[in-house]
């Protein structure tokens, strides 16, 4: 299966894209289209009958980096405490209480981490392992993503048998697809890709 993937500066361009694509043959359930804007995602969807594509789920990679920032920060909130109630004379008594109070800040902080992390990726999810998944080098996913972070809507087109996927780019470009490096000021990006979906 072959995806061709674009940025349109607006909803309207996206919307009009999305259009041409259709009547050009191209099945619905084929088409999909990302932004952050849920209210404007919401009305394309309505406008063109096509479904917004969720991003992959957080998954482990969300869960591990949210419980290890809130361990970190469990740590540096009670740390300071104890140290203080081992340098003051009066309060070193206390100490030992402070240092069952670090072990309570960093269990909290791992578990409240760990639960924010799993969270942090079902509104969204994660657009960088959607496009490795169709196939977008990492690199070339990377830019997508920030595009799409900066108020850009993504939009998706998948070719079954590879047949018709330079007629979707070229619909895309003529319907005001963004080159990226006019995005990120960086050369030698094409407007939209052509990518071939492989195994991950």
């Amino acid at each position: 299966m072959e995806s061709v993937v674009a940025l349109f500066p607006e909803p309207r361009q996206a919307q009009v894209a999305l259009q041409a694509l259709q009547s050009r043959g191209f099945e619905r359930e084929r088409l999909a289209f990302a932004m952050t804007d849920v209210v404007a995602e919401n009305d394309l969807a309505q406008a063109t009958g096509i479904s917004p594509e969720a991003g992959a789920p957080a998954g482990s990679a969300g869960v591990i980096r949210g419980a290890l920032l809130g361990l970190v920060g469990g740590l540096a909130m009670t740390t300071p405490i104890w140290i203080l109630l081992l340098i003051v004379p009066s309060t070193r008594i206390f100490a030992d209480g402070g240092l069952v109070g670090m072990l309570f800040g960093a269990l909290g902080g791992l578990g409240l981490g760990g639960l924010f992390g799993a969270l942090s990726g079902t509104d969204h999810g994660d657009y960088v392992k959607l496009l490795r998944r169709l196939g977008v080098p990492p690199v070339q996913a990377e830019k997508f993503y920030d595009g799409l972070k900066h108020g850009y809507v993504m939009v998706i087109a998948r070719d079954p048998d590879g047949a018709r996927a330079d007629e979707a780019m070229n619909i895309m470009r003529r319907n005001g697809a963004a080159k990226l490096d006019d995005v990120f000021s960086r050369e030698g990006a094409l407007q939209s890709e052509r990518v071939t979906q492989t195994d991950h």
